[in-house]
């Protein structure tokens, strides 16, 4: 008889404990809510409060009901076994103990203690939130200003005219100024756009639409941000354009502290990663010598959409916040594309990062579902808006977003199975994937065909060594310096600034945890979200495994193209802040160690404080000296011979005249004056290619009646012939040695133009010296040109074989040291009007006049 009764008093006081543990784990979870609003804590407190008399009525029915049973059962002898005075004495001593302690405030209720935890827990994520926002907002408007000044500094640009302001513009960029410029001269901008989109006075004998073959977006906008805003009276519109440009780059500067702050956790990192951005400044930007260059329009909307992709990855964020950062990523790559016409090739490199994320599955299958949403939408708009245009539908990133939802359609079953089946079938994945994209893409170019295709196939050939080519315009772009592997001085640059060897270290500890984790992966293991620092697995956070394939992928194109770090360099910045920052890292390389000596946790809180605190001071030491000179440095940018150039085509050239040239200067014409040329620096249009070759004739060996026709098929009046090109001695990828090999003018024996090329020396690199003598001779000897022709003779005619192609020399001298000898037939073709040191004009006759 006694069994039941111990039995139940043992129940209600099992009851009595294991509410009351209900109770504090209650507050407890509620304390760990990321955002708790002060209602709530209150409406459980009240509900908590409210249902405590019932307990303790239902705890006080269950004692009575125990002794009265007690005391039926066993007649008052087992009373005292039952619910002995002693522990009633204890109980009720307890009981008076808590009741003083509340009295004395030294022992709140749990729901109070929850509370006071969830207002001190949001206090803090405020706290750090708002210091944080703002200093990434503040690290961004520094970096503006720092721009602002700094090109002041360089150009005095405040106290030059309109021109000379106008030509600082270098490379090629300031013909997107002028179209800036057009659209806020226009009556309207309604007119505007209307003009821009047939326009026959940009290109001769040709009407565009440059809205769409130049990417105009970025001036369409600020031209309208500009009107509208009213600065008309207040600011100049070349200042206006300057100020939205680095204003971006203080967005892009912004977007990265947030990126390594939310993958480290502490904004620390964001400031080490603004700190090595600004060091390294050559080599992340080229906002210093070319502002309305289209890399300093669209990196900063690239920098906002891997932000906001790093935060939708994570799986430590609520659906606020992710929605936040799908909106985010959808508006920024939208742009993306918009402003930039090779922007769906970075796309797909990012896109083959992701790619690998979902065939190992280490995100989750919804979040591929939505990005490949925010991939397909941005393209059909851009393809809408961009009007129609092929080259998005037979992009490469269309073709992988293709073949990976065709693949995992068939491959339903890939992420199930044992280890070796699963890696089966992810090498079968990769196959499906590869073919059917390589498929697709090969049907839409036969279906709409696209101009650029086999030019691009066959420049990468030659890049890689396995082919050759005698093409002016391959061999013209493979010389740019962007086309180029990096110097050793770039290494050297990241080194001496203690970036490289600190991502190299970072890269190799996320890259061996991410080994783990795919491993993990592919023999069954669950994906873990809940990650705790105790946990040491840096290697399974998806957006930290999206930033080491991020950085992997872009940096194996930077060994290829240097042009691609401006791409990777920031990004490597980034990273490396996380990952020194990052307690996580370090507790992943201490559970490698079984560090046991010191607590791993606090030993790496220590040091993912310490490092960035000795490195920020050592850059501080070495590199803010440096900074500070450049702003308090007064640079003088001096080009008089282009302002000449330039004041005479504005004051006599007339209003129809065409001009030719190398397409810089040609987009400095055009800056400048508002004339017609007969083409423009745009190395992604390959007709705009071909006919830049057809006006660097001038540099070649080709006689006067050649060089006429070829102008005047372009309805050319004014040829500008520059002395830096027709004089070059410097060995290497000139301009003139591109134009002999591709027109066949070589000689004798080989050299190396450039890495992965073979190609021949030039009867110019023995005729320069002879040419200037024979015109010293000529201007003293009343023009007895025929000595130029006895010189040439003297080298006899060779023909050279080539795998099966035959070089000869040509019978005519260079036409750009021809025509300056100022004699018969140069002069009945065409007329010098203006010279200087550093350009000659000739004007394009439209009678040949023949005089001997």
């Amino acid at each position: 008889m006694l069994a039941p009764v111990v039995t139940v008093a043992n129940e209600n006081k099992h009851r009595l404990r294991s509410h009351r543990q209900g109770s504090l784990e209650m507050a407890e979870l509620r304390c760990r809510k990321t955002v708790v609003r002060e209602g709530e804590c209150e409406g459980e407190e009240q509900k908590q409060s409210e249902s405590a008399p019932q307990i303790e009525n239902s705890i006080k029915v269950d004692k009575d009901s125990l002794m009265e049973m007690c005391s039926k059962n066993t007649n008052g002898a087992g009373g005292a076994f039952c619910c002995n005075q002693e522990e009633q004495k204890d109980e009720k001593e307890e009981k008076e103990k808590n009741i003083k302690e509340v009295a004395d405030g030294q022992n709140p209720c749990p729901v109070k203690r929850a509370r006071n935890a969830c207002r001190s827990l949001l206090f803090q994520r405020l706290v750090k939130l708002f210091f944080g926002c703002l200093a990434a907002v503040t690290c961004g408007m520094m970096y503006a200003v720092y721009l602002s000044t700094y090109h002041e500094r360089k150009f005095w640009f405040s106290s030059r005219q309109e021109l000379e302001r106008e030509i600082t513009f270098q490379g090629g960029s300031g013909v997107y100024y002028y179209y800036y410029k057009h659209m806020l001269t226009a009556p309207s901008f309604e007119r505007g756009i209307y003009e821009l989109m047939r326009d026959n006075r940009t290109i001769s004998g040709q009407t565009i639409n440059t809205v769409e073959h130049l990417s105009l977006y970025p001036e369409l906008v600020t031209s309208l941000l500009y009107r509208i805003t009213g600065c008309q009276d207040m600011i100049e519109p070349v200042y206006f354009y300057i100020g939205v440009v680095f204003g971006l780059q203080a967005v892009y500067i912004t977007a990265l502290f947030v990126s390594s702050w939310m993958l480290s956790g502490t904004w620390v990192a964001g400031m080490l990663a603004v700190a090595w951005y600004i060091i390294n400044r050559p080599d992340t930007t080229k906002v210093d010598y070319a502002i309305p260059q289209r890399d300093n329009w669209v990196l900063p909307y690239f920098s906002c959409q891997v932000a906001a992709l790093t935060g939708f990855l994570s799986d430590n964020i609520n659906s606020a916040t992710e929605m936040f950062c799908y909106l985010l990523m959808s508006a920024s790559t939208l742009t993306f594309i918009l402003v930039w016409e090779h922007s769906h090739y970075v796309l797909f490199i990012q896109g083959l990062a992701l790619f690998f994320l979902d065939s190992f599955d280490l995100v989750q299958s919804r979040k591929m579902a939505d990005i490949h949403k925010v991939y397909l939408s941005s393209l059909f708009l851009a393809y809408v808006i961009q009007f129609q245009n092929t080259a998005l539908l037979s992009s490469p990133l269309l073709s992988l977003l293709i073949s990976s939802v065709l693949a995992r359609y068939f491959q339903q079953n890939m992420k199930n199975g044992p280890l070796v089946a699963r890696v089966m079938k992810i090498f079968l994945h990769f196959y499906l994937s590869f073919t059917t994209g390589i498929t697709f893409s090969y049907m839409v170019k036969r279906l709409m065909p696209v101009g650029d295709s086999d030019f691009i196939l066959k420049f990468l050939e030659v890049k890689f060594g396995l082919n050759t080519t005698t093409d002016f315009v391959i061999n013209q772009l493979l010389c740019q310096e962007c086309f180029q592997t990096p110097s050793q001085d770039f290494f050297l640059r990241l080194t001496q600034a203690s970036i490289l060897p600190f991502y190299l270290l970072v890269l190799l500890i996320c890259l061996m945890s991410i080994l783990e984790t795919i491993y993990r992966r592919l023999s069954g293991e669950p994906m873990k979200t809940n990650i705790i620092l105790e946990d040491g697995r840096i290697g399974e956070r998806p957006e930290v495994i999206y930033h080491v394939f991020h950085t992997m992928l872009f940096g194996a194109l930077a060994m290829v193209f240097e042009g691609i770090k401006y791409l990777w360099t920031p990004y490597v910045c980034m990273f490396t802040a996380f990952g020194v920052c990052s307690p996580e890292l370090w507790m992943t390389v201490f559970r490698w160690l079984k560090l046991k000596s010191i607590h791993p946790v606090v030993l790496a809180l220590v040091l993912s404080t310490a490092v960035p605190t000795i490195i920020g001071f050592s850059l501080w030491r070495e590199y803010f000296p440096h900074v500070i000179a450049e702003l308090s440095e007064l640079q003088e940018f001096h080009d008089p011979d282009t302002v000449e150039l330039m004041t005479w085509i504005k004051t006599h050239a007339p209003m129809a005249a065409v001009f030719a040239g190398s397409p810089q200067l040609l987009g400095l014409v055009k800056l400048c004056s508002g004339l017609a040329v007969t083409s423009l620096p745009l190395y992604s249009d390959i007709n705009l290619q071909k006919r830049s070759e057809d006006t660097y004739q001038v540099y070649a060996m080709r006689s006067a009646e050649d060089v006429y026709k070829i102008l005047s098929l372009h309805k050319t009046s004014y040829v500008i012939i520059e002395e830096s090109l027709c004089n070059e001695y410097h060995k290497g990828c000139r301009i003139k040695d591109l134009l002999d090999i591709a027109n066949g003018h070589v000689c004798i024996k080989h050299h190396s133009l450039y890495s992965n090329h073979t190609l021949f020396t030039h009867f110019d690199n023995i005729g320069n010296i002879n040419i200037g003598y024979m015109q010293y001779m000529i201007l003293l000897s009343c023009k007895l040109h025929f000595f130029l022709t006895l010189v040439v003779a003297l080298c006899p005619q060779q023909v050279v074989y080539d795998k099966g192609e035959i070089y000869s020399f040509s019978k005519h001298g260079r036409f750009c040291h021809e025509i300056k000898l100022n004699y018969s037939p140069y002069t009945n073709y065409f007329s010098r009007v203006f010279w200087n040191r550093s350009y000659h004009i000739y004007k394009v006759n439209s009678v040949i006049s023949f005089q001997y």
